[in-house]
């Protein structure tokens, strides 16, 4: 078995901005620090009862924990469970560390018939997926290469793609259909390909450009071509007409329907949509990829099981990058993908079982062992997509203040977005908030954002390398982006309580509107169609 690799060939751009990050957060281009602030804890719990008093924020939970002490410095709702949207993925990520380890990497396997020798001709060729939220179409390429570098050049059955190492529930079962042709609600298999360098899972990108007026747009279904049908409905409309088009997959199918106009000389647009079993695009390209290096298949492809009985042997391989690195387009993208992949591997190694059931009670043993009260807590999904997820401000302070006493804390931390900075492998979700503040490259947390639903929760370290704080805000029943503007000023707020960037002090510690971190930043989940 190869090494692990790196997750796109040579080291890609985000490994170094990875590495970076392990340094003090507070090193990483953020504003001149003065002199702290003299001020007192009552000062800070004022300041923040009036950044919350805003009417528009509805209902809040928010915690400010010292994280040396365990001193609440603010508390407000702190036991009332709420809806977490993507603040979830804290618990899975500290459960996958815990479980799996940081070192955890993830197999792709290409299985044949044995025979003797270096036969020229298998019946069936298998490609077994290992639960690698990494997997990319190159990946794919290679894996075929070395199929006909061992020698085999005929396959007179099937590519069979199995993908049995997790069970075939694709979707948790309270996501809303209609979210399914977007990428933040893709199909969950333990074979799957990743698109691109932030590797978004089951998805295909589909390209529209315009053609001659009134003639139908090109349509290119990028790496599903081939895979998925087309019922391309528009059309191509006059020069500066406006662009209505409108790109889905109707649930239950497997066919991109494009409609509306757009306009002639427009620039193409692309979008990603997701894939009717991703298991069968795996399968797809791997066979496209056997015939382009001389394999010929002689059967189709299929999706199916290594039959237990069958002597078989290992041709080819690949190994992903350690969860470690994974861990970084997983958390500073919120890629929900990874996160219920994650789930169900957490399930394999815990019970045996690649399901969200097993997966969850994994979770919620996992946090518990690190000393989290979970009483109120539900655990549904990991990626926060389902609205029945419950998390209390608390638990997730209580879940952060753990984090810094186990081994796998600076990997954690790393992966986690930075306030202000515009490389969006560092800053992330965060990277259009709090720019030009005294939290800019200190304050790093977890966004989550559902129509309804906000939450920021993370770590500000102190001025001097001290502990600094830990701090959790989670936000339901709203409208609009209040919520956001008022956790950033909160999370600024803390940073110049800590003593960073005392000159940029905000009046009345709150972040006018059209400021540097009213920005909402990447929507996460359900905005698409919601709101």
């Amino acid at each position: 078995m190869r090494a692990p690799t790196p997750l796109a060939g040579p080291r890609p751009r985000w490994a170094a901005a990875a590495a970076a990050a392990l340094l003090p957060l507070g090193l990483l281009a953020a504003p001149a620090h003065a002199e702290p602030v003299a001020e007192t804890a009552a000062d800070l719990r004022a300041d923040l009862d009036e950044i919350l008093a805003d009417p528009s924020v509805a209902d809040a939970g928010v915690v400010v924990l010292d994280p040396a002490t365990g001193e609440e410095l603010y508390s407000r709702d702190a036991d009332t469970p709420y809806v977490p949207a993507s603040n979830m993925k804290l618990f899975t990520a500290a459960a996958a560390l815990e479980v799996l380890g940081p070192d955890r990497t993830f197999d792709t396997e290409v299985v044949v018939p044995a025979g003797y020798g270096r036969p020229r001709a298998v019946e069936d060729v298998y490609l077994v997926g290992g639960g690698d939220p990494t997997l990319s179409a190159a990946d794919i390429d290679a894996l075929a290469a070395d199929v006909a570098a061992s020698g085999v050049r005929v396959v007179k059955g099937d590519v069979v793609a199995d993908d049995t190492w997790f069970d075939d529930e694709r979707l948790v079962d309270d996501w809303w259909p209609e979210d399914e042709p977007y990428a933040y609600s893709a199909q969950i298999s333990a074979l799957t390909v990743a698109h691109g360098d932030r590797f978004d899972t089951g998805v295909t990108e589909v390209t529209v450009t315009a053609a001659a007026q009134g003639e139908a747009p090109a349509v290119d279904l990028g790496a599903a071509e081939g895979y998925m049908e087309l019922d391309n409905r528009a059309v191509t409309g006059a020069p500066g007409s406006g662009n209505t088009l409108a790109v889905d997959r109707p649930v239950g199918t497997n066919t991109i329907v494009v409609t509306g106009s757009i306009p002639q000389g427009g620039t193409p647009v692309a979008v990603l949509r997701t894939v009717d079993e991703p298991a069968g695009l795996a399968g797809h390209l791997f066979e496209q990829a056997l015939e382009e290096h001389g394999v010929r298949v002689r059967g189709g492809v299929g999706q199916g099981e290594v039959p237990a009985d069958l002597d078989t042997r290992v041709v080819a391989d690949h190994t992903s990058a350690e969860l470690s690195e994974i861990l970084v387009p997983f958390m500073k993208f919120s890629n929900n993908g990874h996160a219920e992949m994650l789930i169900k591997a957490i399930g394999r190694e815990t019970a045996g079982e690649g399901t969200w059931a097993a997966g969850r009670a994994g979770v919620a043993e996992a946090v518990a062992g690190l000393g989290v009260d979970t009483e109120g807590v539900v655990f549904h999904d990991g990626s926060g997509l389902s609205r029945t997820d419950r998390l209390t401000a608390s638990a997730v302070t209580e879940l952060l203040a753990a984090a810094r006493g186990a081994d796998w804390y600076p990997v954690w931390e790393a992966s986690l977005p930075v306030a202000g900075i515009a490389d969006p492998f560092v800053g992330g979700t965060l990277r259009n908030r709090m720019a030009g503040t005294a939290a800019q490259g200190v304050v790093s947390a977890k966004t989550g954002t559902m129509s309804g639903v906000s939450g920021l929760s993370g770590y500000v370290p102190g001025a001097d390398g001290g502990d600094g704080l830990v701090f959790s805000i989670l936000n339901n029943g709203h409208t609009g982006p209040a919520p956001v503007v008022v956790q950033d000023a909160i999370a600024v707020r803390l940073a110049e309580h800590l003593g960073h960037g005392s000159a940029l002090r905000t009046q009345g510690a709150r972040v006018p509107e059209g400021a540097p971190g009213a920005e909402t930043g990447e929507l996460e989940c359900s905005w698409e169609l919601t709101c």
